[in-house]
């Protein structure tokens, strides 16, 4: 069986190094899993005054997380916390009330940065704000990747050996995380 997997770059920059690493999170994933990248950068600041009709942009969200059967979180750390783009998304995903579409999917997140602390207190703001939405998230492993220039290539390519192992070992275990939510969870 083939999963398909929605990916979020929480970053909009066109030199993210969090794209680089979804590059290489994907080059490294188990073959049964698909992924395809949800796009963030064209949504409207969330209002409840859309509630009733939508944008465009907003329905593409919605209806590629519904495409999906468990979603990927790439992200930065900007200022201590998810960076404003991915947290407009997550709004935008969660409503209107009562049509929530995280609701029980299976979720990893995972980040890269210069610093030393590689995305740690952003990705346990992110954590708290899919938990609200019930999103089922992968705990462990933790994965907060401390990036230095050269670390992944333009293609994707990992050039240091322990972090290729590691990050693969991630990936397989977020395809287990996948298969397991989905054994008790299926989706459409």
């Amino acid at each position: 069986m083939v999963y398909k997997v929605g990916y979020f770059v929480g970053s909009l920059s066109s030199r993210s190094i969090n794209r680089l690493l979804s590059k290489a999170l994907i080059r490294l994933a188990p073959e049964d899993l698909e992924f395809t990248e949800i796009p963030i950068g064209d949504l409207p600041l969330y209002s409840p005054d859309y509630d009733a009709d939508f944008p465009p942009s907003a329905v593409a969200l919605k209806d590629a997380i519904a495409a999906s059967q468990a979603l990927l979180f790439v992200t930065p750390e900007y200022n201590r916390s998810i960076p404003g783009a991915l947290k407009n998304a997550i709004d935008w995903a969660s409503r209107p009330w009562g049509q929530n579409s995280f609701d029980h999917v299976p979720a990893a997140v995972i980040g890269a940065s210069i610093g030393g602390i590689g995305t740690a207190v952003s990705q346990q703001s992110l954590r708290g704000v899919l938990s609200f939405c019930n999103a089922r998230q992968m705990t462990a492993p933790e994965a907060y990747i401390h990036f230095t220039p050269g670390l992944i290539t333009e293609d994707g390519d990992v050039t240091m050996e322990s972090t290729a192992a590691f990050l693969a070992a991630y990936m397989e275990e977020f395809r287990l995380h996948v298969e397991r939510v989905l054994t008790v969870l299926p989706r459409g």
